[in-house]
């Protein structure tokens, strides 16, 4: 569809949330300044009550409605479809939920800059799952990435969060630089930015005889998107940021930005990538599902392994991200899928297993942030008789952990079901029979945590870990969310991400 043929009217209600977050930041700004000490502590429920209003807004401004037709916007350089609106919903669902869990975390909790850099990121993650351009995917990725750093290391009194925050800047700018020299490629081969005309220009003659330019540019790109999704062997930055950065920052890096990646990384490689594009004989797509399926190999088996060995909390949750992204590049390879139906049952696994993900993830790490602040632990032996000095903060962990491992009735159990699912359905039940393997490694160190919080014996049993209001209703929201995903909700959700993913094809 044309891109003139949509009204001024039409094209701001697609940016809607955009701009809703520009309104935000300004007002979270001036609030910061004009507020004192003790009523900045409000800035965080501001900060998360906007946020999640806006992450009404892609649900009620459907795509396909009059008001937003689907199609390109701005020039081509947003694409407006059920994708970009269930990946902002996870983005923002994830920065207000983030925003609660902040506000009693010593260093930020009072910092108005804190929230206004939130933002911004999420701003730049809304817009990378939107982005149906190079030029637009990339200056969405570095509005995402430059705020990302700056909050890694927001704790300057804080050796690690400043140690956190130099290698984050350094290993993301070795990848944006790698990712942009293969997105210059693909510009300089076809004189074209929009995602779509690319996968026009490359079924042309022009590269009837020589795939390897338009290989090596895809490697480059996927070099981009591995660091960005924390994906073998583009993770070493992990654990470090993950230990090191303030633990609301790390709960905000874990999902979010690895929700927005995998939006943009399906797009892209379906879009620019799809069947139809063959080379020299070369099928560029099973180049691609190759790739996918390597590093979905390598990610779970690294990310599991090497959990099994940690003591920090927040190290074994930086491996078990890592063995996550894993588990959601299965989906990604079941894209080879030789029907389109096949194809949307394999995006929408992806777009499943992470909505699961965004809440599940948060609720560990919020039960991290409370044990943190009250004992100054990080260690999973310092969990010892955590049930009994607060049995609804290991009770929330719990949840967690089993939603992670992929246990009934956790919604992790049913996102590990569909992503497997759709691997044998693609023919790759090999990959699905390995993934189940990895999970079962994986419940292992889950059921360590667990079994420190209920039956390990600690000297400050006696000493009760108070939750504020504020942590009370973020984490009775993520707990909800993960229970009904995983029950009553998971038709709804599920058929929700398949309307998603047909929007792709369309």
């Amino acid at each position: 569809m044309n891109t003139t043929e949509f009204t001024i009217g039409q094209s701001l209600l697609v940016v809607l949330p955009e701009l809703g977050l520009a309104a935000l930041t300004f007002i979270v700004l001036v609030l910061d300044l004009r507020w004192s000490e003790t009523q900045r502590k409000h800035i965080a429920v501001v900060s998360g009550v906007g946020l999640a209003l806006l992450a009404l807004v892609p649900l009620i401004i459907y795509p396909g409605s009059p008001a937003a037709p689907v199609g390109l916007y701005w020039g081509g350089m947003i694409r407006y479809d059920a994708l970009t609106q269930i990946f902002k919903v996870m983005v923002l669902a994830a920065g207000a939920i983030t925003s609660l869990i902040s506000v009693d975390v010593k260093g930020i909790g009072r910092k108005g800059e804190f929230y206004i850099i939130l933002i911004v990121s999420s701003l730049g993650m809304t817009l990378m799952s939107a982005s149906a351009d190079l030029i637009m995917a990339f200056l969405a990725l570095e509005t995402t990435s430059i705020p990302l750093y700056i909050l890694a290391g927001f704790k300057r009194g804080d050796s690690k969060s400043m140690e956190s925050g130099l290698k984050y800047f350094l290993f993301g700018s070795f990848a944006s630089a790698i990712m942009l020299y293969g997105l210059s490629l693909l510009y300089g081969f076809s004189g074209q930015t929009n995602l779509y005309q690319l996968a026009q220009y490359l079924t042309t003659d022009a590269f009837a005889n020589n795939p390897v330019p338009v290989l090596a540019s895809l490697v480059l790109v996927v070099v981009g998107f591995g660091f960005k999704i924390s994906a073998v062997p583009f993770h070493f930055w992990t654990p470090d940021v993950y230990e090191g950065a303030p633990t609301p920052v790390t709960a905000f890096l874990s999902v979010a930005s690895k929700a927005a990646s995998f939006a943009l990384l399906v797009r892209f490689l379906i879009a620019v990538f799809p069947s139809s594009v063959v080379i020299g004989g070369t099928e560029i797509q099973n180049f691609w599902v190759q790739l996918m399926i390597v590093s979905a190999v390598i990610s779970m088996t690294v990310g599991n392994v090497v959990a099994l060995s940690q003591k920090n909390i927040k190290r074994m949750l930086a491996y078990s991200s890592i063995a996550q992204a894993g588990y959601t590049l299965v989906g990604v390879a079941a894209i080879q899928s030789a029907t389109v139906a096949g194809q949307a049952d394999a995006v929408a696994s992806v777009g499943f297993y992470m909505f699961m993900y965004v809440f599940t993830n948060l609720l560990a790490f919020a039960v991290v942030i409370l044990f943190s602040n009250a004992t100054g632990s990080e260690t999973i032996a310092d969990l010892a008789g955590l049930s009994r000095r607060n049995p609804f903060l290991a009770l929330m962990m719990t949840l967690a952990l089993l939603s992670l491992a992929g246990v009934p009735p956790a919604a992790g159990f049913i996102g590990k079901f569909f992503l497997f699912r759709a691997a044998v359905q693609s023919d790759l039940t090999w990959l699905a029979l390995f993934g189940i393997l990895n999970s079962l490694i994986a419940l292992y160190y889950y059921l360590v945590v667990i079994k420190v919080m209920y039956v390990d014996r600690s000297p400050d049993e006696d000493k009760p870990i108070p939750v504020s209001r504020t942590y009370t209703w973020a984490m009775g929201i993520s707990a909800l969310a993960v229970v009904l995903i995983g029950t009553v909700a998971v038709q709804v959700v599920f058929t929700w991400a398949v309307e998603s993913a047909r929007s792709l094809f369309a």
